[in-house]
């Protein structure tokens, strides 16, 4: 009953409050197809104009996010990508070479994290894997995994400390799941981009996420994931829908998932997070 009071009311209110509340794209790509189409500063003229006030930015190649930061250095998140083509996606657990390149690219600076890595259960002992969750506890830094269960199984059993974002809530993104999973890992978090029609059936957020997100209010950010050219087409589209479903939960966990969860982890300065 309590959800579906909140869920009405702020249905209510959506359509001025969700307008105007600040979003931290924690989930964006800027890959070399990306930028054929869309230069820098036309990228930060369209998080100006759906009101993103920062984003995590992963690329392919890895120096265009750099590019992209020299716009506007203090709202782009640079991650560290591990794929120098699209091809990489598929074997860069097999590419010995891979881990020096990260450590020589991680001593030049800036890097905030490393990902995204696509990596699943038969590849989680990977050598090179190891190596990279090393130099990300070496660094500081989180990683930004796409993966399944056995893959966070087994790096919380090495590096227990490790801040992980699960990028997409997983490859099994069922809430039961997830809350079994953040109550084991306390550095584990999670991003929720492309999941909004899970979360969110025909823009009303269901009650298994709605109790999932209110009893885990720290561990969870939203994330619009650029990963093809429609998608940056659709960005004003999904940023609208995010903030549908979000402003249906209580203001404070709305207002963590929209900024504050992703400004804490990455130290973000805190301008735009009002609503």
């Amino acid at each position: 009953m309590i959800k579906a009071l909140s869920c009405c009311l702020a249905l209510l209110l959506s359509c001025n409050a969700a307008a105007a509340a600040k979003l931290f794209d924690a989930h964006m790509h800027y890959n070399a197809t990306d930028a054929a189409h869309y230069p820098p500063e036309q990228i930060i003229a369209i998080m100006d104009r759906y009101d993103v006030s920062h984003a995590v930015v992963t690329s392919n190649p890895p120096d265009l996010v750099k590019q992209l930061q020299l716009y506007s250095p203090e709202r782009i998140i640079p991650l560290l990508g591990v794929y120098e083509n699209p091809g990489d996606k598929e074997n860069w657990t097999q590419d010995s070479s891979l881990p020096a390149r990260i450590e020589e690219q991680l001593k030049e600076g800036g890097w905030q994290g490393i990902g995204e890595l696509h990596l699943f259960a038969d590849d989680r002992h990977s050598p090179v894997f190891y190596r990279i969750i090393e130099l990300a506890g070496q660094y500081r830094i989180p990683l930004l995994l796409h993966t399944d269960p056995a893959v966070i199984d087994t790096l919380y059993e090495i590096v227990p400390d490790q801040p992980v974002i699960w990028a997409h809530a997983g490859s099994f993104p069922y809430p039961d799941l997830l809350a079994d999973y953040l109550r084991r890992y306390p550095a584990l978090s999670a991003d929720l981009s492309v999941r909004d029609e899970r979360i969110a059936p025909d823009g009303v957020i269901s009650d298994a996420w709605y109790e999932l997100l209110i009893t885990h209010p720290d561990r969870f950010m939203v994330g619009i994931d650029t990963f093809s050219l429609s998608r940056w087409r659709e960005y004003g589209e999904v940023a609208r829908r995010i903030r549908q479903w979000v402003k249906q939960l209580p203001e404070e966990t709305a207002s963590k998932l929209l900024y504050g969860n992703a400004a804490a982890l990455f130290n973000a300065k805190a301008e735009g997070s009002q609503y």
